[in-house]
């Protein structure tokens, strides 16, 4: 654990944001590298792999023993961005404990996985020398991501341009996902994927005085929020045409009262959707909306901005068309536009 703890600060402080806007792509490079030299340390050749969006993916292969079956190990090295500072508690690049747990930026999404996928390396290795012919009874496939968070599916095509690689595993293993409860084992057998959208609404020339001109002239801040107020209903189903949302989970469900606390839900707030627990999060889609483009309130002037943008993350169910539902979801934005 010492080790793992180790890799995990060091891992945790590289600002890997694939966004070149906020972050110099040089560190999400840092990052690959780091990566790619762990697991090369663990008997795994691997590489940096150029994918389409411009970032870069660690891919490694050790071919399995005769008549063994081969795994591919999937993680991120990428992060969200961290937003306002401020609001952290601790350094969000720094591992910090608190209250018996690791904190920092990607500890655990998705860079503690990368230490899992290396901390279970060692273990099935035992002590048997990485370089060693018998060192690991399966075969290895890496593929470590350099822009999952970002949603730009820079991954996925990728792998329609190198099918042979993937095709190579039996098996693919994501620790990317929670368990369903603390020191439960959970196997997740399926997760919702994702689909962003962003949305822009253009009205004026350029901003106005709201005194002088509003309650006549179209009003775009105005205008997204109607827009985005009729994708879900009163109880917080979502109700876009041509998306489902009756869906039921057959698998465990996720307790209320534990549900609440672990999501933090203040005092007198009500839970959203129809459904239980586990059907809005496992089973059915749901269109969150991850930021808004408008003047802050500190600062804001008596004025109606010339325009406005959302940006919306439509949580697809397994079993959906990732393609049909965003069509959906931008028809219907355009209909109540």
């Amino acid at each position: 654990m010492p080790r793992a703890h180790q890799e995990l600060t060091d891992l945790v402080a590289i600002p890997s944001i694939a966004d070149e806007r906020i972050v110099d792509p040089a560190e999400c490079v840092r990052a690959a590298e780091w990566v790619r030299d762990a697991f090369r340390t663990e008997g795994i050749p691997a590489d940096l792999e150029l994918t389409p969006d411009g970032t870069y993916s660690v891919i490694g292969h050790r071919p399995a023993p005769e008549g063994a079956p081969t795994v591919l190990l999937y993680c991120h090295y990428d992060v969200q961005p961290i937003l306002d500072e401020h609001e952290w508690l601790s350094p969000p690049f720094e591992l910090t404990e608190r209250d018996g747990r690791w904190y920092g930026r990607g500890a655990t999404d998705c860079k503690g996985n990368v230490i899992a996928h290396l901390a279970a390396l060692r273990a099935l290795r035992g002590d048997t020398p990485a370089a060693a012919a018998d060192a690991y009874p399966v075969g290895l496939i890496l593929v470590a991501e350099g822009s999952e968070e970002q949603g730009r599916a820079s991954l996925d095509r990728y792998a329609l341009e190198h099918p042979e690689l993937f095709r190579a595993a039996d098996v693919i293993l994501i620790q990317d996902a929670g368990n369903i409860a603390f020191g439960v084992p959970t196997l997740s057998v399926s997760l919702r994927g994702a689909v962003d959208v962003i949305v822009r609404v253009e009205a004026l020339e350029a901003s106005v005085h709201s005194g002088m001109f509003g309650g006549a002239a179209t009003d775009p801040i105005a205008a997204l929020v109607q827009m985005l107020a009729t994708l879900r209903d009163e109880h917080g189903n979502t109700t876009v045409p041509g998306i489902r949302a009756d869906q039921v989970w057959q698998g465990v469900q996720y307790d209320e009262d534990a549900f609440r606390q672990d999501s933090g839900m203040l005092v007198g707030t009500e839970r959203l959707g129809s459904g239980t627990v586990s059907d809005q999060l496992c089973a059915r889609p749901v269109i969150t909306i991850l930021g808004i483009d408008a003047p802050p309130v500190v600062g804001a002037v008596a004025a109606i901005q010339a325009k406005a943008a959302a940006k919306l993350n439509l949580r697809v169910p397994p079993g959906e068309d990732p393609a049909e539902l965003r069509d959906a979801l931008i028809a219907h934005l355009h209909a109540v536009a």
